[in-house]
């Protein structure tokens, strides 16, 4: 395969994995990275330390192109920067914050740069920003979202209406056959998110991978909206929110609920009562955890037979 990502990344496929906390870090990362697609490590979770650690570790576990993905409303996103800077990693992804914060830096210093976005507001800020790619992430998703709720399928179009740069579709694709819808809604590329969570190499426990495993469809819901729109697994943590949310529980009401490293004990302590269980509405078509390797060609294989049947359409 060859298209405007593969050559943007230099890699095989234009398959990235989302940068996913407690489930991206090296072992992960170095796995995609060596079947052909873009491994990113998740930086959101880690403390510096902790990230130039994963990031050596990647470089001695691939000598493919990887990146790291930066939430940019974190507190310490200048000392994360900095390793990043320092390692020689040539590819990040930027998410929940604004592109014209920190790209223009980032791309000075010889990194290429791909934000990720829910409308189009924030689409033409990453060209005023000079960002290298876009993607475009639907509601679909796991995890934190975007407030307005829009649909891959209706987001996709719209952003490559709005902009010209290479187009990444995020949210909801886990198939051959879902990357190649996105291909056709003007897409360049697929970031896929929740298969990788349960992936072998993923750090994620056990009894989270199970339990994506074993949801079925309808399972998922977006909540937490008065603070940020998360998508979680319906357990007893949700169903407190939800009980809070229906009495009108106050911001502040909603943060103490929360409270500190909820997702760290769904997805990486293997809480399935108490933690966040955040994950994409795509978890109910995952039936076994499969190594990276295998996930990627089993999505190429599909891409390219479905390809071919529409063609002799």
């Amino acid at each position: 395969m060859s298209n405007k990502i593969c050559d943007l990344f230099e890699i095989q496929y234009p398959i990235i994995q989302g940068g996913m906390v407690w489930c991206g870090g090296w072992e992960l990362a170095s796995a995609v990275s060596n079947a052909g697609g873009l491994g990113l490590i998740g930086s959101g979770s880690m403390k510096p330390e902790i990230l130039l650690e994963h990031i050596k570790k990647c470089k001695q576990a691939t000598n493919k192109p990887f990146g790291v993905n930066i939430p940019l409303l974190r507190t310490n996103v200048e000392e994360i920067i900095k390793v990043i800077i320092d390692e020689g990693v040539k590819i990040v992804f930027t998410s929940a914050g604004n592109p014209m914060t920190w790209t223009p830096y980032l791309k000075s210093k010889g990194i290429k740069v791909a934000h990720v976005v829910a409308n189009t507001k924030f689409a033409k800020k990453c060209i005023e920003a000079g960002v290298d790619a876009i993607v475009a992430e639907g509601f679909e998703a796991g995890g934190h979202n975007g407030r307005e709720e829009t649909t891959t399928m209706v987001l996709v179009p719209h952003v490559r209406n709005t902009v010209d740069i290479p187009l990444i579709a995020a949210g909801g694709i886990a198939s051959g056959r879902a990357m190649l819808a996105a291909m056709a809604l003007g897409a360049d590329g697929v970031q896929i998110g929740s298969a990788f969570a349960v992936a072998s190499e993923s750090s994620a426990h056990e009894y989270f991978k199970q339990k994506i495993i074993d949801s079925k469809e309808g399972d998922t819901i977006l909540t937490l909206k008065q603070l940020a729109p998360t998508r979680l697994i319906r357990n007893k943590f949700y169903e407190s929110v939800q009980a809070a949310e229906n009495r009108g529980a106050s911001s502040e009401e909603m943060k103490q609920i929360l409270g500190k490293g909820r997702s760290k004990l769904g997805i990486f302590d293997g809480n399935m009562d108490d933690g966040e269980i955040e994950i994409g509405q795509v978890s109910a078509m995952i039936n076994s955890v499969k190594p990276a390797a295998k996930i990627i060609s089993d999505i190429v294989s599909e891409y390219i037979k479905v390809k071919k049947e529409l063609c002799s359409l």
